[in-house]
């Protein structure tokens, strides 16, 4: 097994998911198109040499439905004798594509790989593939009566660990505070590559942080799936989902650079970090968004760590809910989980999250010195991914 090595990870600012958001006159082919150029000049990389482009995209319907990996590298005049393929694995789906192309550089099968995601929320609404509204079938929900949308099960877990309305509002405003920090501080600009609008304005900046969030604000927001129905389906649950503690929807993309250690070598590019290890895992479907606990466990213990080995953790924050219950679970102190804010504030552009978790990370991990990271996203139908990072120790801080 070859040691698999990250060059350079990049990512588009995250735009709000509507009409009007500042990415939503971006064809979502055009989108991903120039955060691939600006991965492949800024490394200078000889595009004929990559093997592989591995996209993820969860809504691939409309203008995301063409094989959206291969319109976009075409789209952005790249060579067109490297493939690339499009992987739908729910909101870890952009992590998957950078777990399939570490296999397949380890493996030996390929050498240079860029992985990595995109969404329009805006353009292409959540849930616009679905032609079949039930999408269970009678033999899976005679299995598992309680199925229900991701919501009411962000409030199942809310329930199951006693996390109040006010706690997941504390988080909430937490996970803005943190990413404006950032952003304040400059922290974010090795990370975002600009986007060019049709009309011609270039976005740089992250639309989607509220710095002025508080726990107040958030208080006057009402419960998004308080309907009568799952309230008598659900009689145990004080709703307290909302859109203010839940995951935004976005418009972005992002990706990453991936080959061997020996590549890299041969070509002058410095290595980042290296991946340790990577897990998948199934848990509950009905409580759903469980799964990053098992997965966190399980990477852990195949790593032969404890949680507090680990310097900086990135657990998707698709709902407020999930990182705490993940953190009432593992003990992990609180500075290291997503010590730069989450998707609460920095936005959930479905397929792109995965690699927009580890851009973050990754820069995270070498601006504060630290040296170990670890990544998980709770999936639909109760998955999860989890991996885990080295930072190079010859990296200098960036």
């Amino acid at each position: 097994m070859r040691d698999v090595v990250i060059v350079d990870a990049v990512r588009s600012p995250m735009g709000r998911g509507k009409k009007g958001g500042a990415l939503s006159d971006v064809h979502p082919v055009d989108l991903l198109a120039q955060v691939l150029s600006a991965l492949i000049d800024r490394n200078q990389l000889d595009a004929s040499t990559v093997d592989d482009v591995l996209i993820g995209c969860v809504t691939q319907a409309g203008e995301q439905s063409a094989g959206i990996g291969r319109m976009a590298w075409l789209a952005a005049g790249l060579p067109v004798e490297v493939p690339a393929v499009t992987i739908e694995r729910k909101c870890g789906s952009g992590q998957q594509a950078m777990v399939f192309a570490a296999q397949a550089i380890a493996s030996g099968m390929q050498d240079i790989v860029i992985a990595g995601g995109v969404e329009s929320m805006s353009r292409v609404p959540m849930g616009a593939a679905k032609l079949d509204q039930d999408g269970y079938g009678p033999a899976l929900r005679a299995r598992y009566p309680k199925l229900a949308p991701q919501g009411i099960a962000a409030e199942r877990v809310a329930h199951k660990y006693a996390l109040t309305r006010t706690q997941l509002d504390e988080y909430s405003a937490r996970s803005h505070h943190r990413a404006a920090a950032t952003a304040e501080n400059g922290h974010f600009a090795n990370e975002i590559v600009p986007i060019r609008t049709p009309d011609g304005t270039i976005v740089a900046a992250d639309e989607t942080i509220r710095p002025a969030s508080s726990v107040e604000s958030l208080a006057g927001l009402q419960p998004a799936f308080a309907s009568p129905d799952w309230a008598s389906r659900f009689p145990e649950i004080d709703f307290a989902v909302t859109a203010g503690n839940s995951s935004q929807l976005t418009d972005g993309a992002s990706v990453a650079l991936l080959m061997s250690r020996a590549r890299a070598h041969e070509l002058g590019l410095t290595p980042r970090a290296v991946i340790l290890d990577s897990v998948v895992v199934g848990d509950d479907p009905e409580l759903m968004l469980t799964a990053p606990i098992p997965a966190t466990r399980k990477l852990l213990d195949r790593l032969g760590m404890k949680a507090d080995d680990i310097d900086a953790y990135e657990v998707n924050e698709a709902f407020a809910s999930v990182p705490l219950a993940w953190q009432a679970e593992l003990g992990v102190d609180s500075a290291k989980l997503n010590p730069r804010g989450g998707a609460i504030a920095l936005g959930h552009p479905l397929g792109a999250s995965g690699t927009r978790l580890f851009t973050t990370m990754l820069n995270h991990l070498e601006q504060t010195g630290g040296a170990i990271g670890v990544q998980t996203m709770c999936e639909a139908g109760g998955m999860a991914n989890a991996f885990a990072i080295a930072i190079e120790p010859t990296k200098e801080s960036r």
